[in-house]
This record gives structure tokens, C-alpha cells and sequence, in this order.
């Protein structure tokens, strides 16, 4: 019986993970809290950890792990910005899940899209109190406009594809261009200058940390509208205020918001926000923000925990080879063993 800590489960986590997991005799102890310095020692006598975005597994949590002889950091999630990938070389295997119905994604951020130049939320909540005034509710067509899109991996390309849908004009970013794919490839600058909406798609990383900041809001269309359902800490929130203040940007639809991880998946309505910036955003009328819900179908958990299940398994049935590992030599053809069908370590 392979035993896992999960760390930050939540009711809608454990249905999936139990049926997967009972199919391949693997024993998941359901912990509420997150993993962090405080909390490894939950993981004690257990083959392997299970975590979400917000858990911390920076050195010192991967040193105790390896101490407890924890042999597996299984994400259920794709970005890994979480996690010390290089300290955890050689200790513990760092495992993810690259795609889980990248359709959730994608399609979240054209309804926050649509639910934004609709103005839907405005109309929903005037009509529960029987006001059918129109004031104020005045959209814009998609059909027509250009949507910047900024990453083009599976979530960016099925984006593409509902937008064209619209009869949008897509241009795209992306430091590795996808082949054959009938996108229209700009530099960044050109990008932000000319679009009339902009989606982010693309991972986090110290390259795109803050890659909408000030600057970049400076080279935008006046009114433009910003998506972003894929990492926080890709928009500077600071700017994202200035901007809207300033009426450079129309309209913001955040999914995701950099300093989440003590805000985001918990129920704080009574409490008072301790996060001033994120409450401003939240209270100015074209922002609309919800908790990193993009991924939350059912389609997209029962992927979640099939994969990673199937991760876990593989790392102990194939002396730790895993096709979904993690590592800081992946992407190095000369230092990837992966590349050559060979275990990281």
C-alpha cells in the first residue's frame, strides 16, 4: 500500500483521488492544511506528498522530506513555481500534471471575457432586485477585434481557436512558436500596442515574472482588456491599479492574483482582507476576479487525479522514471536524461 500526505484537500479533491487511488491500492490521508515549514512533519511515515500551488516546498521542506525518506512531491497542478526543482534533485522526485483538460482554462477565460464586456455580472445583479435599467451595460462586439494572445501551448491554442470562432483577429507571443499552426507570430511590443484584448497563457519564471508591469501597460491600446487565468505574478498588481485608475486599461478578468496563496480557496467573507491592493481591485467596477477557479470542472479533476495517481505509480514501479517528472536539467538536450529515456537521478 503506497500511503500519500495531500496537503490543502479540499471536498471536491477527494471523490476522484479516492476512486483512482482505490483502484491501485493507494492510501491518501486528507490533510486541510498546506504544506510548509510547519506542517512536513504531517508527512512522516508516508512514501509520498501530494500537493496544490499554494503549498511551499522550498529547501527546507524538501530536506525534511527526504529525511522521512519521502520519496515523491506529487503536484496536481502544471506550473511547479512552487517548488525548489534544483534542491530537490537528487532527494525527491518532483512529479506534475502537464495537461488536465486544457479546455477548463481556456474556456474560463472567455467567460470572464464575455461575462466582462457583457457585462453580465452587472445585469445579474441588477435584475435580482428587479432593476431592468440598461444604463451602463453597453459591451462591444469580438467580432472583428484583436485579441493578443501571450503563450501558445495547449490552453493558448484552444483559446485561439474559440476566439477565431468570434471572428477575432489573433496575433500571439511565445518564445517557442508552435509549428504548423497557423498562428501569426508578433514580438511582445507589437503585441500590446495592437490588441484590443490580451490573454496570458504562458508559465511562470523569473523571465515573466512581472512581464506586465508599468512599461508594458504604457504601450497599450487606451481601453484595452486584460485575461489572465494562467499565474498572478505574471501582471505587477500595483501597475494593473495605476493602469485602470488611469483608464488605460478598460478591463481586468483575473482568474489568478500573485499573492493568492493566503487569500485564494478559503471563505473570508467574515473577515477583513488583510490585502489592500487586492481589495481595490476587487471593489472598481471593471475588474472582475474569482479563485483560481479555471481548472474547477469535472472533467478536469478526474484528469488531475488519474495523473497523478499514474505518476506516483510509475515513479515506484519503474525505479523512479516518470514521463511527467521535473527537473532543472529538462529542456537541456545535453543534460536531460529524460531526453535519452533514462531516469533524472
Amino acid at each position: 500500500m503506497i500511503k500519500v500526505a495531500f496537503y490543502d484537500a479540499k471536498a471536491y479533491d477527494r471523490p476522484s483521488f479516492e476512486y483512482y487511488g482505490g483502484q491501485q491500492e493507494m492510501q491518501f490521508r486528507f490533510l486541510e492544511t498546506k504544506l510548509n515549514e510547519d506542517t512536513v512533519d504531517l508527512a512522516r511515515g508516508c512514501d509520498a506528498v501530494c500537493v496544490f500551488v499554494n503549498d511551499t516546498v522550498n529547501a527546507e521542506v524538501i530536506d525534511k522530506l527526504y529525511e522521512y525518506g519521502v520519496k515523491i512531491v506529487a503536484l496536481r497542478s502544471a506550473g511547479y513555481n512552487n517548488v525548489d526543482i534544483r534542491h530537490a534533485f537528487g532527494k525527491t522526485h518532483v512529479v506534475h500534471v502537464p495537461a488536465y483538460s486544457p479546455y477548463a482554462v481556456a474556456e474560463h477565460a472567455i467567460a470572464l471575457l464575455l461575462t466582462s464586456v457583457r457585462r453580465i455580472h452587472k445585469a445579474y445583479n441588477r435584475t435580482r432586485e428587479f432593476n431592468f435599467s440598461l444604463n451602463g451595460l453597453t459591451g462591444f462586439d469580438f467580432h472583428g477585434k484583436t485579441v493578443g494572445v501571450v503563450g501558445t501551448g495547449k490552453i493558448g491554442r484552444i483559446f485561439i481557436d474559440i476566439c477565431r470562432g468570434f471572428g477575432m483577429k489573433v496575433i500571439a507571443y511565445d518564445l517557442f512558436p508552435a509549428k504548423d499552426s497557423g498562428i501569426e507570430y508578433v514580438s511582445l511590443d507589437e503585441l500590446l500596442e495592437k490588441s484590443d484584448i490580451i490573454s496570458l497563457h504562458c508559465p511562470l519564471t523569473d523571465e515573466t515574472r512581472h512581464m506586465i508591469n508599468a512599461a508594458a501597460i504604457g504601450k497599450m491600446k487606451k481601453g484595452v482588456v486584460l485575461v489572465n487565468t494562467s499565474r498572478g505574478g505574471l501582471i505587477d498588481a500595483e501597475a494593473l491599479l495605476e493602469g485602470i485608475k488611469a483608464r488605460k486599461i478598460g478591463a481586468a478578468c483575473l482568474d489568478v492574483y500573485e499573492e493568492e496563496a493566503d487569500v485564494f480557496f478559503e471563505d473570508r467573507s467574515g473577515h477583513i482582507m488583510d490585502d489592500e491592493l487586492l481589495s481595490r481591485l476587487i471593489s472598481m467596477p471593471n475588474v472582475i476576479v474569482t479563485s483560481h477557479q479555471a481548472f474547477l470542472t469535472e472533467e478536469a479533476l478526474n484528469n488531475i487525479a488519474e495523473t497523478t495517481v499514474n505518476n506516483i505509480l510509475s515513479c515506484f514501479r519503474n525505479d523512479g522514471v516518470c514521463d511527467n517528472e521535473l527537473c532543472y536539467r529538462c529542456g537541456s538536450i545535453e543534460q536531460c536524461r529524460k531526453e535519452r529515456k533514462q531516469k533524472c537521478f
